[in-house]
């Protein structure tokens, strides 16, 4: 593999701490990145992601989709001699419970007269 096809790439936690650098093929795609961000993820954080949909990669202020390439997301300024790439991982774990759950704003609503009549 080439050394400029490869990019430098650090992911920023939620509590500050980070997972990496480490160099990944720009052919790779984002969610390649996630798998290996939960098989790095460190085993005593409080919130530990379980599948790849769990985690949201942000770069640039933008969400990265997981079909895009690492060469498709790179923002412009990352061409900077010496330096890695950090995303930031947000943690989003799917729950089911929510979904079949009614929330109290679902409830039908009981029309009521709240006039006051002096």
């Amino acid at each position: 593999m080439p050394e400029e096809d490869l990019v430098e790439l650090k992911f920023r936690l939620y509590d500050g701490s980070d997972i990496g650098p480490i160099r990944y093929s720009s052919s790779s795609t984002v969610a390649m990145l996630k798998e290996r961000i939960i098989s790095e993820w460190p085993r005593d954080k409080k919130i530990i992601p379980k599948l790849a949909n769990d985690l949201k990669l942000i770069s640039a202020g933008k969400i990265l989709e997981n079909n895009k390439t690492i060469a498709q997301c790179k923002p412009p300024f990352s061409e900077l001699p010496g330096g890695a790439i950090t995303m930031h991982v947000v943690v989003q774990p799917s729950s089911t419970k929510t979904k079949t759950e009614k929330k109290v704003d679902d409830l039908p609503k009981k029309n009521t007269c709240s006039c006051a009549i002096l």
